[in-house]
């Protein structure tokens, strides 16, 4: 009979404890730059492993992500490809203040589908024989914009201009290029590398004094501010575990 108690109590609290940690953990509705999207599912893996929150990613280019905060979107975290748009969501009480900060820096990579396309140092652009380099919208996407900054510097944006093909995010832009749709385009090179190398095909990556610094700042949203589960998402980006995984996709942390 003792033994049969012991069972049903321990039961109990075995019930309670699952009921208990099911009531504790949440869920956090979180807008990521479309580069970023790669390492953000790992490290939301590695976040619900040891939080047992549950994060939702939604990836878009930064500036349709940022229309879609200031229309009432439900996102509790903004994980940007710039700086600029989360101090702008913040200067609009769309965020909140104190939050902000640089979870990597990007960089931005001349790539081909195919290798041996790309050479070390870009002379591939000046080719006759480029018939589409694909770009993403400067106007919505930072790698965009960084992109059109390295051809102004390069002199070759009004020779490429009537060639250029352009992707509303960095994911589309990388799209076309991976498909054959264009020979070459301007990715994140977050989206060809892992561990030290190239995925696949041939790039170069485009050197730093082409184009201004690349900071991805993550801020809390206005949505996410009585969120212990979001703040402990951000906080969870700042540790080692997540900056090891952004290291690793080819960002400065």
């Amino acid at each position: 009979m003792k033994n049969n108690i012991s069972h049903i109590i321990r039961g109990m609290v075995l019930a309670l404890a699952v009921s208990t940690a099911m009531l504790v953990a949440d869920e956090i509705p979180v807008a990521v730059a479309a580069n970023f999207k790669a390492p953000a599912e790992i490290i939301a893996a590695e976040f619900e492993k040891s939080t047992g929150h549950r994060v939702l990613l939604s990836p878009g280019a930064t500036g349709a992500l940022a229309t879609q905060v200031k229309h009432g979107a439900p996102f509790q975290v903004f994980l940007s490809a710039d700086s600029s748009t989360p101090t702008k969501l913040v200067s609009e009480s769309l965020a909140v203040e104190g939050s902000q900060f640089t979870y990597a820096t990007g960089k931005l990579v001349l790539w081909s589908a195919q290798e041996g396309v790309v050479d070390g140092k870009g002379a591939v652009l000046a080719k006759e024989s480029i018939q589409h380099l694909a770009v993403a919208n400067p106007k919505t996407a930072p790698y965009g914009a960084a992109a059109i900054e390295a051809l102004t510097k390069l002199n070759l944006l009004v020779k490429l201009q009537p060639k250029l093909v352009q992707g509303e995010s960095i994911a589309q832009t990388h799209q076309f290029v991976s498909s054959g749709n264009a020979e070459l385009g301007f990715v994140a090179l977050s989206q060809v590398f892992k561990d030290g190398k190239m995925t696949s095909g041939s790039g170069w990556v485009v050197p730093q004094e082409l184009y201004a610094p690349i900071r991805q700042d993550a801020v809390l949203l206005a949505a996410g501010k009585e969120s212990a589960a979001a703040r402990a998402w951000l906080d969870f980006l700042k540790g080692d575990v997540a900056g090891k995984i952004i290291v690793s996709y080819g960002y400065v942390k």
